[in-house]
């Protein structure tokens, strides 16, 4: 388990500063499953979970769901047959805060 594991959300409405490069790919060799994408000038971090129908697939994408709600951080959910893609980025600050890494660590949690 991770160091990000045990951290919480924290609040982020705008404002604040995205999380920094040197901080970003350390906490990345954490979560070494989750792709850096960036759309545009936006960062955020994406993964792919494979199941073996679509009913195992909606269920980890409710819990995904709930562990959002949970922490009021809320992702990207895309399901489809046998597949779910999850991407975290923040919203209020439209790049990756230290949040996103937070919840990609717990979301690997669900598997």
């Amino acid at each position: 388990m991770s160091e990000l594991c045990n951290l919480n959300c924290t609040p982020c409405r705008g404002g604040e500063p995205p999380i920094g490069e040197e901080e970003l790919l350390r906490f990345l060799t954490q979560i070494p499953d989750w792709e850096l994408i960036t759309d545009g000038k936006l960062r955020k971090l994406t993964r792919q979970f494979r199941f073996k129908n679509f009913r195992q697939a909606l269920e980890f994408g409710n819990r995904v769901g709930e562990l959002a709600e949970e922490h009021r951080h809320h992702p990207l959910l895309c399901i489809e047959w046998g597949r779910v893609t999850v991407t975290w980025w923040t919203h209020a600050i439209e790049d990756l805060h230290l949040n996103d890494c937070v919840m990609a660590a717990k979301t690997d949690l669900l598997q």
